[in-house]
């Protein structure tokens, strides 16, 4: 009934493993170098002759949702193999695992999280995010509308179910804070990943780690109607829930592929975004398993996303980078030195653009 909350969809990877295989990789202790060129690199090339396919490897973040779509349609209508590109999208058995496979070099992109690429960083992992698949959060705290849960305050005395995630705990700290009320004021319960099962049960109040295009929806077709609490709202500094990743090795050695396959991927989230519906028939066509009436209402929550604010799919900006990077330092999500500026680089964005 409630499969889709049941997948993890996020975080806190086993950082330990990563580090040893890119250690072995470049030699232990050696910190994330600079990614940023000091030239403009190569923008899309001609097509190479037919087949002189490059094979690549996606690691998906979760199970495909309509967030992948624009992946789907770079597929669907060539655009990737248009430039040379032969690729694959993959699902690991633990998602937990799409920044190890990427660092390690088992996959050459991958669809990870803000948060977790400065975690990674901070262990000296030298991942990079390449683009922003989403501008905004998607993480929010929710509650059923007879709770009268209106916001954060609110939730003193109550019980707030989350994955157990210290990156929620600190969220949750952060909008509590905000609205003059503190994290020992209410009882958090681990409920894992069944956030809308333990909302809808009573088992609790509310629920932290739950997408506000996503599960928000799953809720409303069980017949209740969800509160929202958008984390950005309450005291969180503005972050990107998605991005695309990359290793440094991919950037530093293969700089041209990394730009073909960006250049693509902007095409095909920009034909999704034109055609919405048609983007969740592919999906639902190639997955047969989706919940499409799910993806229909949430790609129209999750679309303007893609693109709000900015010149072009797939921007950052080093603001957004920094600050989020200063937030999580003050939470205790890490310790030590982070030049947040190096986590991401908009060069192939920026090559990309028309």
């Amino acid at each position: 009934m409630f499969l889709a909350d049941r997948f993890t969809r996020r975080r806190f990877f086993a950082l330990g493993a990563i580090a040893l295989a890119t250690a072995c990789r470049r030699g232990a202790g050696s910190p994330p170098t600079e990614t940023a060129p000091t030239s403009t690199p190569p923008a899309l090339g001609p097509t190479p002759a037919s087949g002189q396919l490059e094979a690549v490897s996606v690691a998906l973040d979760w199970y495909p949702w309509s967030n992948h779509t624009g992946l789907l349609m770079a597929q669907e209508r060539g655009f990737f193999r248009g430039q040379g590109l032969e690729v694959t999208l993959d699902v690991p058995a633990n998602p937990e695992d799409v920044l190890n496979l990427v660092a390690t070099g088992r996959d050459t992109f991958g669809i990870s999280y803000q948060t977790d690429v400065l975690l990674a960083r901070a262990e000296g992992i030298p991942i990079v995010s390449i683009a922003a698949l989403v501008q905004h959060p998607l993480n929010s705290v929710m509650a059923l509308e007879r709770s009268s849960i209106t916001r954060p305050r609110d939730l003193v005395g109550k019980q707030v179910g989350y994955p157990g995630l210290p990156s929620d705990e600190a969220l949750l700290a952060t909008m509590l804070e905000s609205d003059g009320a503190r994290l020992d004021d209410v009882k958090l319960v681990n409920v894992g990943y069944e956030l809308v099962r333990a909302l809808l049960s009573g088992q609790v109040d509310a629920v932290i780690g739950a997408y506000w295009v996503h599960e928000s929806i799953l809720i409303e077709q069980q017949g209740e109607r969800p509160v929202i609490l958008r984390v950005e709202q309450w005291g969180v500094p503005d972050f990107y829930e998605l991005v695309m990743v990359t290793s440094e090795q991919q950037v530093r050695e293969q700089p041209d592929r990394v730009q073909r396959f960006v250049g693509s991927m902007i095409q095909g989230y920009r034909e999704a975004a034109a055609d919405l519906d048609g983007a969740v028939q592919l999906l639902v066509r190639k997955y047969p398993e989706t919940n499409q009436t799910l993806e229909e209402r949430g790609i129209r929550l999750l679309a303007p996303l893609w693109t709000e604010g900015v010149p072009i799919f797939g921007w950052q900006e080093e603001k957004r980078w920094t600050d989020y990077a200063a937030w999580m330092r003050s939470r205790g999500l890490f310790h030590g030195d982070l030049d947040a500026r190096l986590a991401f680089t908009n060069r192939f964005v920026e090559a990309a653009r028309e």
